[in-house]
């Protein structure tokens, strides 16, 4: 077994383990393995041991290494997690599953022109940190109703909870929003703590470094 398939199969039980312990159904939740910096052949491995989607923070990246495994016969499902600019949209269409970032009417009107009737995600900034992508709390509710206005299929919300905070606080609280707002989809959760946020209801978990293993220094 590679120490990716190795991987693998560590998290997929500890997901079925979170999610046990909440009551739920372990298939209730999607692995999202975010490849940022991870070259394709290593995307391959994980495809090989069952992993189906991906997630690029990227526009370059996500395209290139679409175009890479495509050549070698891999189609997996691709996210886009990242800060988007408008601009990136018409090229990035084609490939994307399910837009993570959604956190402006601007972008939400980009989505909409080249690729009617995507799937989103509204990414919520919910310490309003300035460093971080995503809307504030009190403008989700405009921002998934200009979504819908658009055509698009507004499934959830998406977060990162602050860094000094107990991710715990901040995963309940992107749940009790998205219950408000009839959401399902909560995409929240990372290698270090997406056990936590399984336990608080998430629905996609973005996993990186506990996949892959440590990205290179800059």
């Amino acid at each position: 077994m590679s120490d990716i398939a190795s991987r693998l199969a560590d998290i997929r039980e500890r997901i079925a383990d979170a999610a046990r312990r909440a009551g739920r159904d372990p298939a209730e939740v999607t692995l999202v393995g975010a490849s940022k910096t991870v070259p394709p052949e290593r995307l391959e491995h994980a495809i090989d041991a069952g992993l189906e989607d991906l997630g690029e923070n990227r526009a370059q990246e996500l395209l290139a290494k679409d175009t890479a495994l495509a050549a070698s016969g891999y189609a997996p499902r691709w996210h886009f997690l990242g800060r988007l600019q408008r601009n990136k949209v018409a090229a990035l269409a084609p490939h994307v599953a399910l837009w993570h970032s959604l956190d402006r009417p601007q972008l939400a009107e980009a989505i909409a022109r080249r690729a009617p009737g995507a799937r989103v995600l509204v990414e919520v900034n919910l310490g309003d940190e300035p460093q971080k992508g995503g809307c504030a709390v009190g403008d989700v509710a405009a921002v998934v109703d200009g979504a819908r206005e658009l055509g698009l299929g507004v499934e959830g919300l998406m977060t990162v909870p602050p860094r000094d905070e107990d991710p715990r606080v901040g995963f309940a609280a992107l749940r009790e929003l998205a219950g408000r707002l009839g959401l399902a989809q909560l995409s929240m959760g990372m290698t270090a703590d997406f056990d936590i946020a399984i336990e608080e209801g998430a629905t996609i978990v973005r996993v990186g470094r506990a996949l892959f293993g440590a990205r290179p220094a800059p």
